[in-house]
């Protein structure tokens, strides 16, 4: 595999920019561009972007350079690349836009809201990304109209997606801990925007269930909450494969050993810890897939 950089043809910040690109791993790609002392927070969920003045300095550092056309061409027979489509829901503006509606007085909430999706875009993160939370919103949305739940209900299960990932240090369970923390910390304040006693505790126990994915036979929400969560397991092969690269490049510096050996150690644990989706809207999307994708990759980490 080997990383590619265009000529810097991209203007912003009163300079051009290139772009840095993997033909097939992230890890490979973030690796090279901490080597190059190029910053995390230059990383735009597939690629780099790199100033003018820095492009020789990252060929002469084993970049290999291409015309724009051929890196895109190369980009997306990667399977790395992040779709238009997908680029736009994950923006800033976007995101904000989505938390705006969930409020009857968005400009009581709006502090909180910039400082979660703030946090959502910490560099260090290349799968815990916003792209993250776009994606579990939106598996939250394409079953919600079938799940059996009050709005109030539906509304909490959307803000403990929102509160979910937003401390990830990389830290099992203490992760979680500390993101149902913060719900206090940001919504008890917003008393004036509807919040209760009551919503702050549902929901930073919906975030909780996100820690082991088994919520009881009958929680409903929490079960919405663990499936949206989940449910890029059940994405296309394509879409799979993606993820674990980004997974992978997320835990870039530890030892391929051990990543492979904790790794599979995980996804044993979710292919033996009894149904991965818990809700019936749920399995009937994501279920068999996830399975099929699961084994897969646990085929491939024994390889």
């Amino acid at each position: 595999m080997t990383v590619f950089i265009d000529p810097p043809a991209w203007p912003a910040h009163g300079t051009l920019f290139s772009h840095l690109v993997s033909d097939g791993s992230l890890q490979e790609l973030r690796l090279f561009a901490r080597a190059a002392g190029v910053p995390d927070r230059a990383f735009d969920l597939d690629h780099y972007d790199v100033p003018a003045a820095r492009y020789d300095e990252l060929v002469a550092a084993g970049a290999a350079p291409v015309e724009g056309g051929d890196l895109a061409r190369r980009l997306a027979r990667s399977g790395l690349r992040v779709s238009g489509g997908e680029r736009n829901r994950a923006k800033r503006a976007a995101l904000l836009t989505r938390w705006d509606g969930l409020w009857a007085d968005p400009g009581l909430a709006r502090k909180a809201g910039e400082e979660l999706v703030d946090r959502w875009r910490e560099p260090h993160r290349v799968y815990h990304s916003t792209l993250h939370l776009a994606v579990a919103l939106d598996a939250l949305d394409a079953v919600a109209g079938e799940a059996r739940v009050s709005e109030r209900a539906l509304w909490r299960a959307r803000l403990a997606l929102w509160f979910h990932d937003a401390v990830h240090d990389g830290v099992a369970r203490q992760d979680e801990e500390r993101s149902a923390d913060l719900v206090a910390e940001l919504l008890g304040p917003l008393a004036g925007a509807g919040v209760s006693a009551e919503d702050i505790s549902e929901i930073a126990r919906l975030v909780m269930v996100t820690a082991e994915h088994d919520p009881a036979p009958d929680d409903v929400v929490g079960g919405l909450v663990s499936d949206a969560d989940l449910a890029v397991l059940g994405g296309s092969p394509a879409v799979y494969v993606r993820y674990t690269r980004q997974v992978r490049a997320e835990y870039c510096d530890v030892p391929e050993p051990l990543f492979r050996a904790g790794r599979a150690q995980v996804l044993r644990a979710l292919l033996d810890g009894g149904p991965l989706f818990r809700t019936a809207p749920g399995a009937a999307r994501w279920q068999d897939a996830a399975e099929a994708n699961l084994r897969d990759e646990l085929a491939t980490l024994a390889a």
